[in-house]
């Protein structure tokens, strides 16, 4: 270590190590739940192949300046566990994601830091190298700062903080605030400037915890059933509903007989009662109809539209 960290430079990068190594192990219970149902559920793997570049970048950065073993320390931290990230997703991803990361990987963390590796060694050398780099991982430690705006806007729109753990939110902050403080005490501008950002970014998250996380959003509003009624009571309706009894039916056939006809002879009334029987021996039940909008008898909630043709 040399003269140019004070002991409070010194400070705020040991401090900016611890936390940023609990941030670089915040996805481990979701690598572990991963690993316990071997299913990658959907998760994808950009954000750990973009992490492991800028871990990358970072080191060479630091590498080529004597006052910076601080960011080559966390940096070699984050690229082992980013590392690890990535092997346990490829082993569990399915096929056409594993190809996907596979190719991501090669392009972005193998082919994008040989480029870079390259231009910067034989275009630029001492001091513009240094400035050439710096700003490359300025670019790329913004746009990490910045991929937390898509949850801000979720967050927004839905009105709930469940895709926003206050935690992550918190210790991200915490960091960019030790390596802002690291960085202006060591006049590095490629350190400060995107922690600026961060902070910015951490401050806002925070804020939007504060206001939307007391509330719930309700995305479809369900009519209850009466609360007279219990969800057996209800069984039972449609049970008799669906269900008639013949015997329910040839009272409904006797009813519909006009007065005027059951008055008449008793021929007639012989014919009347011998085409009724007819007419029931060759009806068929007609299936119901049930017009079901997500009915659960177990919440009571409304209760499907049984229409049956007897």
């Amino acid at each position: 270590m040399t003269s140019s960290h004070s002991p409070l430079a010194f400070a705020f990068g040991i401090l900016g190590n611890i936390v940023s190594f609990i941030v670089f192990l915040a996805p481990v219970p979701t690598f572990y739940r991963v690993y316990k149902k071997k299913s990658t559920e959907g998760f994808q793997s950009i954000p750990y192949i973009f992490a492991l570049f800028s871990a990358t970048i970072w080191i060479y950065y630091a590498s080529l300046k004597s006052d910076e073993m601080l960011l080559i320390t966390i940096n070699g931290f984050g690229c082992v566990i980013e590392t690890i990230y990535i092997a346990m997703y490829i082993t569990y991803a399915p096929k056409k994601a594993r190809v996907n990361t596979l190719r991501l990987l090669l392009l972005v963390n193998f082919g994008g830091f040989c480029l870079i590796l390259f231009l910067s060694h034989f275009l630029t050398q001492g001091p513009t190298r240094v400035k050439v780099l710096g700003w490359v991982c300025v670019a790329f430690s913004v746009s990490v700062f910045a991929a937390p705006l898509s949850i801000m806007r979720l967050v927004i729109r839905t009105k709930s903080v469940e895709f926003m753990p206050f935690s992550l939110s918190f210790f991200l902050t915490l960091s960019a605030i030790m390596w802002l403080f690291y960085g202006l005490l060591l006049k590095d501008l490629y350190v400060a400037a995107p922690n600026i950002l961060g902070f910015s970014f951490g401050v806002v998250q925070m804020i939007l915890y504060a206001a939307y996380r007391n509330k719930k959003t309700v995305l479809v509003d369900e009519e209850k059933v009466p609360e007279h009624k219990t969800a057996d009571d209800f069984v039972k309706q449609i049970n008799i509903t669906v269900l008639p009894s013949p015997k329910a039916q040839v009272q409904v056939k006797e009813e519909a007989v006009s007065p005027a006809r059951a008055d008449s002879s008793d021929e007639s009334s012989d014919d009347h009662e011998q085409n009724v029987h007819d007419q029931q021996r060759e009806h068929v039940p007609q299936p119901c109809h049930v017009d079901a909008q997500g009915a659960d008898l177990i919440s009571k909630q409304v209760p499907a539209l049984v229409q049956c043709e007897v």
